[in-house]
């Protein structure tokens, strides 16, 4: 039998550290690495509220982004851009499916609620393809869903077309997990479940096997990079206590019994899977993440702004001002957690910069007006620097029948991952 000490010290070797110019030279000069993550709303949004007047650098900033307001000059906001393949095109009804389906692919999802699924390689892991080996997790897919790979969710459409993202390739989604505990030890275990299943048991924390190195290694870095060592490590056991707490105060057990992380209120789950996000690229275990907020026609409700209605119900509002209303409510909670998890992002120094500097977020959803289910002008922000090479800060419009994928091909250039063509892709959209 492996001896207790020695399994969780194997655990702990595993885990990442933030890269730190006084151990690593070679790195420091090569430059921090530019991340790319995709968040995805639902259900589309309160038009009126959301859209920003004005143009170029002098826009309005409207009600919907108020929470980003002092993050202007990290984030643009797009207009313009279009996923047709959400739309039927001869398939009828379906379009919730549709337009979680095509985010990321820029292709039309094969009506079908049986095995033969047939969709396309998503942006994100064009690029984990790519670029994967070079970081612990070629990506890193999160959720607040459980995950479904099978079924009849929309109109007959499989429900692996509206719970999953991430697409690897035009047969296969890469499910997100949504359990912040396991998303924890894909990140920071031994890889091993059943030796991550024996150091929760023995009530030990990952970092109570690590502080000893830390310590050590403390009289080999900077002033700099110990503040950093400090930060980094302050921020993981942060996480790895709220996880904790979660599994200790809720009541349900899952039925293969493993451990249970997901927060009792919406907002610290979705805060709780962004600190997780953010620290896969602090310490650069992933450079490449999507975040489904929620799977398109989602019913969830939203006590925590006074909104008991389903979603989905409300999103057909009909032109109703009370419905609306409460629309621009749900859709300002979604903003009011990006920008919590920007604000993180730009206050982590990350080389001559911030994380979010080095970065490049896209987030939107795939339907517009959920009263109409229309895919064109969809709501979409950019935000971060991507190492220099976006120019946040502006309304962006694109020209007419301008497609998604175009944004993305342009992502993917400025990431260091080539492609061709996504999906419906018709060229680089280089107007960001």
């Amino acid at each position: 039998m492996t001896p207790r000490r020695t399994f969780l010290k194997g655990i702990a070797a595993t885990l990442a550290l933030p890269s730190l110019p006084s151990l690593a030279q070679t790195v420091a000069k090569a430059g921090p690495p530019t991340r790319m993550a995709f968040i995805y709303i639902p259900n589309g949004v309160n038009l009126d509220l959301w859209r920003p007047t004005g143009s170029g650098k002098d826009y309005a900033i409207s009600k919907t982004l108020e929470p980003l307001a002092e993050l202007r000059e990290h984030f643009s906001v797009l207009r313009g851009l279009d996923h047709d393949k959400a739309f039927a095109n001869g398939d009828g009804a379906g379009d919730h499916a549709r337009a979680n389906a095509t985010f990321l692919t820029g292709c039309q999802a094969r009506k079908t609620a049986g095995a033969d699924i047939q969709l396309g390689e998503s942006v994100d892991q064009i690029a984990a393809r790519q670029i994967g080996h070079l970081t612990r997790l070629p990506s890193l897919e999160l959720s607040t869903d459980p995950a479904r790979s099978s079924g009849n969710c929309d109109s007959g459409y499989s429900c692996a077309y509206q719970f999953n993202l991430s697409w690897i390739n035009d047969t296969t989604p890469a499910p997100a997990e949504r359990d912040p505990r396991l998303v924890f030890e894909k990140m920071f275990g031994s890889g091993n479940e059943k030796e991550d299943a024996r150091r929760r048991a023995y009530r030990k924390s990952i970092l109570d096997f690590v502080m000893a190195d830390a310590k050590r290694m403390q009289s080999r870095l900077g002033s700099t990079d110990r503040g950093k060592m400090d930060e980094y490590l302050t921020a993981v056991r942060d996480v790895e206590q709220r996880i904790a707490r979660a599994e200790k105060f809720r009541t349900e057990v899952p039925e293969d019994k493993r451990p249970n992380g997901v927060p009792e209120t919406y907002g610290e789950h979705m805060r709780m899977m962004f600190d997780l996000m953010h620290l896969a690229f602090q310490t650069d275990t992933t450079r490449v993440s999507t975040f489904l907020l929620a799977h398109d026609g989602s019913n969830r409700t939203f006590a925590e702004v006074d909104v008991n209605s389903a979603h989905h119900e409300l999103s057909h509002h009909r032109g109703n001002p009370q419905t609306l209303e409460s629309i621009g409510k749900i859709d300002h909670f979604y903003v009011e957690q990006l920008a919590y998890f920007l604000k993180k992002m730009r206050d982590t120094p990350d080389g001559e910069g911030s994380l979010l500097d080095h970065s490049m977020i896209v987030y939107g959803g795939g339907i517009a007006d959920g009263n109409r289910h229309n895919h064109d002008d969809l709501p979409v922000l950019l935000a971060g620097k991507g190492n220099g090479a976006l120019t946040p800060g502006r309304l962006i419009e694109a020209p007419k029948g301008t497609p998604m994928t175009n944004l993305y091909l342009s992502l993917l250039d400025r990431m260091g991952a080539k492609a061709q063509r996504i999906g419906d892709s018709t060229g680089v959209f280089d107007k960001v």
